[in-house]
């Protein structure tokens, strides 16, 4: 564990309460030649970070017996301290240069047919990391030409320069996610901005990219809270969406205000189809990159 995450969020102690029956899952031990273990060594074997164990995903155990992570570049140290998110904070590492061959080449030793690459804030950057994307995208295109390629990205401050860095490189999804409703940005994220996120977006879309968005609910957003933020989505240019259950990483960061039923997140999912969503992951369990490979599978059919 980076020891910087165990620094504070906030002042306030909040006790992680039980979960629900319906958000327990099942947690398989690895054993020796099995698709989770040749996932860990490949990671740890090139010295890279995902964030399936730096944010603490409880999917885990999932992703990886189906020979699937979700490659964090760019250190796993971020700039940005959110209150949900269990990333360490402080100030990053320099950049590890050889950190995009590595990757491409744990992608092909894999034989991986879709990748999700994601990575850290970094505000310490004059192109916030763009350059570093879209060099690993190069790198896995030469290593591994059949694999499609998702990126879920930070804001990049909305910089047009870094945007265009990373477009010219030309993954086949590009991903940002919302995280919360408007009203709660200023508690949640107090660091990000959501106009500024809904910037980003059309920007992507305008630019024919494949446009994907991720809410996280239980946070203490109300039912026009959510209606808003999805019609907002959708006219941004977001056609795929997932939407999940948000889990208390430590005593110090923002509680759960409420665990949402799966009937809800159903009922949401319906409610994303009708505004006019293309693809709709919505669950208790549900993240950014859940099944990402079926649903760009999906999409790129249509």
């Amino acid at each position: 564990m980076n020891p910087l995450k165990k620094k504070p969020r906030s002042k306030n102690i909040s006790p992680r309460v039980d979960l629900p029956q319906w958000m327990k899952v099942r947690v398989s031990f690895p054993t020796e030649g099995d698709a989770l273990t040749q996932v860990r060594k490949e990671v740890e074997s090139k010295q890279l970070h995902t964030v399936c164990e730096s944010a603490s995903c409880p999917n885990l155990n999932h992703c990886w017996n189906r020979r699937t992570a979700t490659y964090m570049l760019s250190g796993d140290i971020c700039t940005r301290r959110c209150q949900y998110c269990d990333v360490a904070f402080g100030k990053p590492n320099a950049l590890d240069l050889e950190e995009p061959e590595r990757v491409a080449r744990s992608v092909a030793t894999l034989e991986l047919r879709h990748v999700v690459l994601t990575a850290v804030n970094r505000d310490d950057l004059k192109d916030g990391g763009a350059g570093h994307f879209a060099e690993t995208i190069t790198k896995i295109k030469s290593y591994r030409p059949e694999c499609s390629i998702e990126v879920l990205i930070p804001d990049f401050k909305a910089k047009e320069e870094s945007l265009q860095i990373l477009y010219a490189s030309k993954p086949n999804i590009i991903n940002h996610n919302i995280e919360t409703v408007e009203r709660l940005f200023p508690t949640i994220t107090p660091q990000k901005n959501y106009k500024r996120s809904l910037e980003v977006l059309s920007h992507i879309a305008e630019h024919g990219f494949l446009t994907k968005s991720g809410l996280i609910l239980g946070l203490g957003e109300k039912e026009e809270d959510v209606k808003q933020c999805l019609e907002d989505l959708f006219a941004s240019g977001v056609r795929m969406l997932t939407i999940g259950q948000y889990l208390q990483p430590g005593p110090t960061h923002y509680p759960v205000q409420e665990f949402i039923k799966p009937e809800t997140f159903q009922f949401w999912k319906e409610y994303a189809y009708k505004i006019g969503f293309k693809t709709v992951a919505s669950g208790p369990l549900v993240r950014s990159s859940y099944h990402a490979d079926e649903y760009f599978s999906d999409e790129a059919s249509d």
